[in-house]
């Protein structure tokens, strides 16, 4: 019998991508698996139900995913949603578990086996994984656009019988995936570009893509980088005088593009409301860390604010302003990811916890927290007479995990967007890029 992969409708007001495309169903179709759709999960996405239903999946309603083997998703699912998940089912989503804590541990409770994309490994293998590159790829570019659309003037200098339109002079705070996107999208359109990063190897990236690279060179900047091409979070010394190198430069921007995250970290301030004050009337300000606390102080999540004529702009979820784009490099991220996990042969499951991307990635397995960085979020007991009928379990090449200590079930608090102290989403997926 086929096993079932679900793929719903987002629930997440924010969201418009989707977890699956016609040309990933395919693909899961010719793993022997059965794929149902929940009617216009894809419509956000430009997607229809009758293009997945011509690639071979089944459109289904909300409670099908009682039946599903497998749910792909976007975001972390629901205290409501998870009550209708079946014991044993997998979950493959970016589940943003820092800070989340007691999300995690109701998801441990439902009885599934949960990967989070965010945490993929820098690794070679994995880079068809990377949902955050893929998504902060796309945030990069969409941000200069939106910038573009608010800045009320041309972007590349234009000479005319009429005299001379001066060219936009941008300047990209952090330049990891987004910030590089960025940089290039905005020279495309004939803008001057300045960027910073606390990373040495960003200077040469930035110099690359013609942009200038503005930043305090000391010891401690040499050292910024952590082996996986994180950024470090930076002593409050060094944050003090890149503040005073930027601050000047700031103040003769026309768009300044914020993108920096540090793991484990709420998100850095980098403007203050002094550099937004210093700025020309007509400026605008990109946020794309907004929803870690945001980069600019002023920054409103899902809000664009006006002080004294600078325009902050803190759009949640920047890929999802192009969801169509999105969904097709998430989709193709969560494929080629499944696809491991996928016994060749019997076309069956086969979660190996010994391999490297599983051991990554996974959160919760058989009812318990497995991931080290939750140890201390303890799940309570899976409640049998509450569940939907156990899905079979998938093949673990491994012996059992340890089960938490027992506990009394907690209902899931409600997702908040606090920071945390560990290692948080470092681009945008849905979020922004690292520093």
């Amino acid at each position: 019998m086929s096993q079932v992969i679900f793929i719903p409708v987002e629930t997440d007001p924010s969201e418009t991508r989707v977890a699956a495309t016609p040309e990933t169903v395919k693909k899961l179709i010719g793993y022997g698996f059965k794929i149902i759709v929940e009617s216009g999960a894809g419509i956000t996405s430009r997607i229809t139900d009758q293009a997945f239903a011509d690639a071979g999946a089944q459109i289904g309603k909300t409670a099908d995913i009682k039946t599903a083997d497998i749910i792909l998703k976007l975001r972390r699912p629901s205290s409501a949603e998870l009550k209708n998940y079946k014991t044993g089912a997998v979950l493959i989503a970016m589940l943003d578990p820092y800070g989340h804590e007691d999300s995690v541990a109701a998801i441990a409770q439902a009885g599934l086996t949960a990967f989070t994309m965010e945490f993929m490994p820098r690794i070679t293998r994995a880079q068809v994984m990377d949902v955050l590159s893929s998504q902060a790829n796309l945030a990069g570019y969409q941000a200069v656009i939106d910038a573009a659309a608010e800045y009320g003037r041309a972007m590349p200098m234009m000479m005319t019988a009429a005299g001379t339109v001066p060219a936009a002079k941008v300047f990209v705070m952090g330049a990891g995936v987004a910030g590089l996107q960025a940089i290039a999208t905005a020279r495309r359109l004939g803008a001057v570009v300045t960027a910073t990063d606390v990373r040495p190897a960003a200077k040469e990236q930035v110099a690359s893509l013609g942009a200038k690279f503005v930043a305090v060179e000391d010891d401690e900047f040499k050292a910024a980088e952590t082996a996986g091409g994180y950024a470090k979070e930076m002593s409050k010394d060094y944050q003090a005088k890149q503040a005073a190198l930027v601050a000047d430069h700031i103040a003769k921007q026309d768009i300044v593009i914020t993108t920096a995250l540090i793991p484990g970290r709420a998100a850095p301030r980098l403007v203050s409301a002094e550099m937004v004050a210093s700025m020309k009337p007509g400026s605008v300000l990109i946020d794309l860390a907004v929803e870690r606390g945001g980069n600019v102080e002023g920054a409103v999540a899902g809000q664009v604010v006006e002080k004294d004529g600078v325009k902050i702009i803190g759009h949640m979820n920047t890929a999802g302003r192009i969801a169509a784009s999105a969904s097709q490099l998430y989709a193709r991220n969560l494929f080629a990811f499944l696809e491991t996990l996928v016994d060749k042969d019997t076309k069956q499951l086969a979660i190996n916890l010994d391999d490297e991307l599983v051991k990554a990635t996974v959160l919760t397995h058989q009812g318990a927290i497995v991931h080290p960085a939750f140890a201390d979020a303890k799940a309570a007991p899976v409640a049998a007479d509450n569940k939907a009928e156990a899905a079979p379990k998938s093949a673990v090449k491994k012996t059992p995990v340890k089960k938490a200590a027992p506990k009394k079930p907690a209902a899931a608090k409600p997702a908040t967007k606090t920071g945390a102290s560990k290692k948080t989403v470092n681009e945008a997926g849905n979020k922004g890029d690292e520093a």
